[in-house]
Formats: structure tokens, C-alpha cells, sequence
């Protein structure tokens, strides 16, 4: 009876930690957001770079697709 109280008790701390560790609010997706509007208002489009970190400023690169050549003359 002693260990099913204590591996119930464990299951539950688990599960409280799990969910008090996401923290409530979709924070990738609003780092997404605000990632790709800076992206496109300097003209860029997003590429992925192959990393998989679950943050997005490291799993995407901002490439600029309109050119910034410079007129010396």
C-alpha cells in the first residue's frame, strides 16, 4: 500500500512539474512572430538552418532577398 501512495504521489509531482514548466503561454510561436515580421520588414524571407533548439531565432536565418547595393558614384 506504501509504495502505490508513494509511485502516485511521484506520478503526480511529474505531472505538476511537466505542466508548471510550459509556463502557460506558447512563447515559441510568439518568438516566431516577432522573428519573421523583422524578417520581412528588411526585405528577408526566412530560410530554416537545419537546427532543431526549439528557439526560433536559432532554427531560422533572416536571408534579404532585395538587393542593398550601395551607389558609390
Amino acid at each position: 500500500m506504501t509504495f502505490k501512495a508513494l509511485s502516485l504521489l511521484g506520478a503526480i509531482a511529474l505531472t505538476t512539474a511537466a505542466c508548471a514548466s510550459t509556463g502557460g503561454q506558447n512563447t515559441y510561436r510568439q518568438d516566431m512572430a516577432k522573428l519573421e515580421q523583422d524578417c520581412t520588414s528588411r526585405g528577408g524571407i526566412l530560410q530554416p538552418t537545419g537546427a532543431m533548439t526549439g528557439r526560433p531565432e536559432t532554427e531560422y536565418a533572416c536571408r534579404i532577398a532585395t538587393p542593398t547595393r550601395i551607389n558609390r558614384d
